[in-house]
């Protein structure tokens, strides 16, 4: 009978023992001049035109356009910052300046989120900011309830059609001991209840 309790709780703390493997990306499949912009985007444009340059920022409207000097309205809601630059260019040369250079950059991304559920203190849509790690997103949730699986929690992410679900060691990635995984925007992170 001692040898069957020690055997089933031998069993119990290797079944119990989170360490899933490291087979998730440790790098960002992600190009941010690639994102579709979105109302609350920040970006900075410079026209150079002759011996001259006009400078700005803009924040794009709740429909997804900004206003730029000379030309009104641009839209840009749904569309890439090389897109929207295309667009200012050839209205610019419409007609307004001669051979304009522009230069559009995103400066801030306010637009896109991720998600995150479970046992952590504040759970709810999180800003995606280009960089950002999961271990940061928790920090921004207000960290891990006392309940936490901290090392099985779940990422799932649509990534060109296909959706992939992700275990991750969270807290050995916070102490160092695995490498660290960058989010997208549109991750859905779900950390579990242990069951002990």
């Amino acid at each position: 009978m001692r040898q069957l309790i020690l055997l089933l709780s031998v069993i119990f703390v290797v079944a119990c023992h989170d360490d899933p493997p490291v087979v998730y990306p440790t790098t960002a499949p992600l190009d941010v001049n690639k994102l579709a912009l979105g109302p609350g985007d920040k970006l900075n444009l410079t026209v150079f035109y002759g011996s001259h340059s006009l400078q700005a920022s803009y924040t794009l409207d709740n429909s997804g356009q900004i206003s730029v000097q000379f030309i009104g309205a641009v839209e840009a809601n749904g569309k890439t910052v090389e897109q929207v630059r295309e667009t200012i260019q050839k209205r610019l040369a419409d007609g307004f300046l001669n051979d304009p250079i522009v230069s559009l950059t995103i400066a801030e991304i306010n637009s896109l989120t991720l998600s995150v559920s479970g046992m952590v203190s504040k759970t709810g849509a999180v800003k995606f900011t280009p960089g950002i790690t999961i271990t940061e997103v928790i920090a921004q949730s207000g960290g891990f309830t006392p309940m936490a699986r901290k090392n099985m929690v779940r990422v799932t992410r649509l990534l060109n059609g296909v959706k992939e679900t992700y275990k991750l060691p969270v807290e050995k990635m916070a102490e160092g001991e695995r490498p660290n995984f960058p989010m997208l925007p549109g991750d859905e992170i779900f950390v579990p209840e242990r069951p002990w």
